[in-house]
């Protein structure tokens, strides 16, 4: 019921007069009247930084993810995403979550391999270079990183893979050697080892400055996926992508447990539905969009190819030296999560 005396659509309001005030505390009084006999019904916010564009498949598919929360929870918990580095840098963002600075965010996992090693192990090159191996390779390994991650106050929320890595150079490459003294972008130690091993010149960027660091010659090569190569539009600079499917690198987006255990149980199911929604839709979408950023990759002028023999031959030497260091480093835990991988095969 509409009280008599409040202002209709396209009607004037008139000065409050006596009785104009006293309509407006009856009005005020009734919608009082009305929340107190609705039960409170708390909305709460999370901010969601990531290190990507609007426009990369991890972003999109997070913000499907917070669309999906927002609609299953009727609003009661909103997620705002932060893309490409705005709110916080991409190697600031699980520092960020652990201390509750940001009740959630996306990471690289392999940039923290540093930390632990198996925060690294999707990285380790030829390990797993398949979206079929790379999904053996999540599942191995899930249990002992949720402890990990555990262990900081972190919760896991899902995992999204990038499509399988291959090697941009200004340069055409027959062999490794070729790779010797070129100015390499190091994201994470996996890809710095690799510079090493490669004797290429290792220089640290991260993603949201790649654009600019190729576009003023501070890189010269880097291997990642073709939706860095399409995203950062190395093809302005670099020339050449060979397709080395050397790895499939996860993002991971996480929570703050307390941030988490502060949800009603409710809302908490409604977050981990959304979650495994958003697993498993950011698989697809990366496989779907591997082939989109390839063909236009070429389509903007690059040259694509598979390795020679030789470069594969050099690749595969530099991955069984990484795999065999990542196994002396990972120690039982590492033995035994690739026990697992191997046994799913």
């Amino acid at each position: 019921m509409t009280p008599a005396c409040l202002t209709l659509p396209g009607h004037p309001a008139h000065p409050l007069t006596h009785l104009a005030r006293a309509c407006a505390l009856s009005v005020w009084m009734a919608v009082l009247a009305f929340a107190i006999s609705v039960p409170a019904r708390a909305q709460t916010h999370w901010d969601l930084p990531t290190g990507y564009p609007l426009s990369n498949f991890h972003t999109v598919n997070i913000e499907l993810f917070s669309k999906d929360v927002d609609h299953a929870t009727a609003g009661q918990l909103k997620i705002t995403v932060h893309p490409n580095a705005s709110l916080l840098k991409m190697p600031e963002i699980k520092r960020g979550v652990q201390t509750a600075q940001v009740p959630a965010g996306e990471i690289l996992l392999s940039s923290h391999a540093n930390e632990d090693p198996l925060f690294g192990l999707d990285s380790v090159p030829f390990l797993a270079t398949s979206y079929a191996d790379a999904a053996r390779l999540m599942r191995a390994s899930r249990p002992a990183l949720e402890k990990k991650l555990a262990s900081q106050g972190i919760r896991l929320l899902f995992q999204t893979p990038w499509p399988p890595q291959g090697i941009f150079s200004a340069k055409p490459l027959t062999s490794a050697a070729d790779l010797k003294g070129l100015k390499w972008r190091a994201y994470n130690p996996a890809t710095a080892r690799i510079a090493e091993l490669l004797s290429a010149q290792p220089v640290t960027i991260q993603a949201a400055e790649l654009s600019q660091a190729l576009a003023t010659g501070v890189v010269q090569s880097y291997i990642s996926s073709s939706a860095t190569g399409y995203d950062t539009k190395t093809f302005e600079s670099l020339k050449y992508f060979y397709d080395t499917k050397a790895w499939l690198p996860r993002n991971a987006v996480l929570v703050n447990q307390r941030a988490f255990d502060a949800l009603s149980p409710a809302v908490q199911k409604a977050v981990l539905t959304a979650a495994s929604d958003a697993e498993q839709r950011g698989w697809a979408l990366s496989m779907e969009k591997d082939r989109w950023y390839t063909e236009q990759l070429a389509a903007k002028g690059m040259q694509v190819a598979a390795p020679s023999a030789q470069l594969k031959a050099d690749l595969a030497k530099v991955g069984e030296i990484m795999t065999a260091e990542w196994v002396k480093t990972a120690g039982a835990v590492g033995d035994t999560v690739l026990r697992d991988y191997r046994a799913s095969h």
